[in-house]
């Protein structure tokens, strides 16, 4: 697992990555993303989470 980094070097790092000509839409798009993956991580870390089972179970019931 790589050491914590600040939300802005984050965002720096993934902007970089991106191609010159990329457009601001897209720039934000991106970072919406990774910041939704993040917190997903989180989640689960902390056991906000549900197996892949229970969500099979739930949809089944819809």
């Amino acid at each position: 697992m790589q050491p914590l980094q600040s939300a802005k070097q984050e965002a720096i790092e993934a902007i970089q990555k991106l191609p010159d000509n990329v457009d601001l839409d897209e720039i934000v798009y991106r970072l919406y993303v990774i910041n939704k993956i993040q917190q997903g991580m989180q989640d689960v870390e902390a056991g906000r989470a549900i197996s892949h089972e229970e969500l099979t179970r739930e949809i089944e019931q819809w």
